[in-house]
C-alpha cells in the first residue's frame, strides 16, 4: 500500500502530517482506508528506521492518536452483505458463466480475484475442494501466482452440491473455468459493472460498498450463524490465526474433518441444477434444491 506524498517517512521526519494536507485529499484517502492495516504499515516502516549503531531512530510508540488519524467508525462504513433471499434471486436469474461465478462466490467467499483465476486443475477431492494458489490482475487480464495475503493460499471445501454443481459446469474445461471470448481473464471490474449491478439495480439493492465482496461478507455471516468450527472457518475465508489457540491448531489439515464441516454447515441458499448451454431450462420447482 502506498502512503501520500505529504506523509513521506524519513529519518528527520517529525511524525506531524503537513498541515495542509491533514484537511485535504490525504484524510478522505486515510478515512476510505482501513485505518488498522494503515497504522500497521507506518509502524513497521518507523519500527525499520535504525541508526548505525542497531538502535532504532524514532523512540516513540506510534499510534493513531499520535499520528492524528481520523477515527474509524465501523459502524458508519459501508460494508453491505447479501441476504439468502438475494443469492438466490441473483443465481435464479442469470445463467451459464455468470450464473456459476455467483453460485462460486456465495459457496465459498473467495475473493473475485481468485475466483476468476480458478482453473480445473484447482479442483480437487473428487470436486470437493477447491485450491486457491492465484488470481487476476486489476488493472489487466493477468494471472499473477501472489495473493493478498499468506493466509489466502488454502483449501476451500464445498458442499456436495455445490460440487456437483461446478463438476458439471467444469466438464470439458481444461484452462480458466471464467474466460472471455478471446480465450482471456475477465477483468472483475468490468463483471462488476455488466452483470452484478445491473441486477442487483434491477432487484432495487444497489447500494455503495454492495460489489463482489458482499458474497465474502455473505458466506463469513452464514458460517458464523451455522456455528462453523472457528479455525476451519478462518482458513476457508483466508483469516490469519490471530489467538495462541488458533495458532497452534491445525483443524485445516483434517481434510475428512472439513468435508464433513462443510456438508454439515452447507450452502446457505438454493443451489441450482446446472443446465448446459443449449438446453433447455427445468421448471423452477424441479430445477431447484437447497443445501442441508
Amino acid at each position: 500500500m502506498g502512503l501520500p506524498s505529504d506523509w513521506a517517512l524519513s529519518a528527520e521526519w517529525s511524525g506531524q502530517p503537513n498541515s495542509q494536507a491533514a484537511g485535504r485529499e490525504d484524510v478522505s484517502l486515510f478515512e476510505r482506508s482501513n485505518g488498522e492495516q494503515v497504522l500497521e504499515y507506518i509502524k513497521q516502516v518507523v519500527k525499520s528506521l535504525k541508526g548505525p549503531n542497531g538502535e532504532p531512530i524514532h523512540k516513540r510508540t506510534w499510534d493513531a492518536e499520535t499520528m492524528d488519524l481520523p477515527i474509524v467508525e465501523y459502524s458508519e462504513q459501508k460494508r453491505p452483505s447479501l441476504k439468502a433471499t438475494t443469492v438466490s434471486g441473483l443465481i435464479n436469474r442469470s445463467a451459464g458463466q455468470e450464473q456459476a461465478l455467483y453460485v462460486l462466490l456465495a459457496a465459498t467467499g473467495m475473493r473475485i480475484s481468485e475466483a476468476l483465476g480458478l482453473e480445473a486443475r484447482h479442483i480437487i477431492n473428487g470436486g470437493r475442494t477447491i485450491k486457491v494458489e492465484q488470481q487476476v490482475r486489476k488493472d489487466r487480464p493477468e494471472i499473477v501466482k501472489y495473493l493478498k495475503t499468506n493466509a489466502s493460499k488454502r483449501e476451500i471445501d464445498l458442499h456436495p452440491d455445490v460440487a456437483e454443481y461446478l463438476r458439471k459446469y467444469s466438464k470439458g474445461k481444461s484452462g480458466l473455468l471464467f474466460e472471455t471470448a478471446k480465450g482471456t481473464p475477465h477483468l472483475y471490474g468490468n463483471l462488476e459493472d455488466r452483470w452484478l449491478t445491473p441486477r442487483l439495480v434491477k432487484l432495487g439493492l444497489d447500494e455503495p460498498g454492495m460489489g463482489f465482496h458482499a458474497f465474502k461478507r455473505f458466506r463469513k455471516t452464514h458460517l458464523r450463524g451455522a456455528r462453523c468450527l472457528e479455525d476451519i472457518n478462518n482458513f476457508w475465508m483466508a483469516h490469519k490465526p490471530k489467538t495462541m489457540s488458533e495458532v497452534y491448531s491445525h483443524l485445516h489439515e483434517e481434510t475428512e474433518l472439513r468435508l464433513a464441516e462443510a456438508e454439515r454447515v452447507g450452502s446457505g441458499f438454493a443451489v441450482p441444477k446446472f443446465v448446459a448451454p443449449n438446453a433447455p431450462k427445468l421448471l423452477e420447482n424441479e430445477s431447484m434444491e437447497v443445501a442441508a
